[in-house]
């Protein structure tokens, strides 16, 4: 999500670049991202400025024409269950609200230009252990470390052949630790 906010130049596809999937609209021209669990689909009615300085933005006033929902998040009675859709709110700078975690940080990609998760290898798009968040953190850098610093880093901590689990958990744990690079040489093991 956070990835797909980067300034990339025209007819660059965001949806590839942040590792989402676009799918058709039934009612609107521009697509909807499959991941997510609720999909509104909207017709613009006004856009109000709301001033001229750095984050004032527009207030986007929109007709809902069709609404999507994933049976996995809802309840028995046909209800979205709170728990099931782990709802993320945006708050200030780099900092988001998961309803059912607290809170956590996701970088903005602003000031740089992300390689985006489309670089990383397959094996690494599709772990069942990386989340979303690990994939976007690792696909906001802005270059791939190279072959002889991924050897360099493997000979310096003695690592020893690692399958793609080993390296998806050891890759995870850099990442929580906040050491993207190292994470990023891992997988290129």
């Amino acid at each position: 999500m956070s990835l797909s906010s980067t300034e990339y130049d025209a007819g660059v596809d965001e949806f590839v670049k942040a590792g989402l999937t676009a799918a058709p609209s039934d009612i609107i021209a521009p697509p909807r991202v499959a991941e997510s669990p609720v999909q509104f689909e909207c017709k613009v009615k006004e856009i109000v400025e709301l001033g001229q300085e750095g984050g004032a933005g527009n207030l986007i006033i929109c007709e809902v024409v069709m609404v999507h929902v994933n049976d996995d998040v809802l309840d028995d009675t046909g209800k979205i269950d709170q728990v099931k859709i782990d709802t993320v709110a945006r708050m200030g700078g780099n900092w988001y609200c998961r309803s059912k975690d607290a809170m956590f940080e996701v970088p903005k990609p602003l000031a740089t230009l992300g390689v985006g998760v489309d670089a990383l290898p397959e094996h690494a798009r599709n772990s069942e252990i990386l989340t979303g968040n690990d994939l976007g953190k690792l696909g906001n850098i802005e270059a791939i470390p190279d072959r002889e610093s991924v050897i360099a880093f493997a000979k310096a901590e003695k690592l020893p052949i690692l399958d793609i689990k080993e390296k998806h958990i050891r890759a995870q744990e850099l990442i929580l630790q906040g050491n993207i690079m190292d994470a990023w040489k891992i997988i290129l093991l």
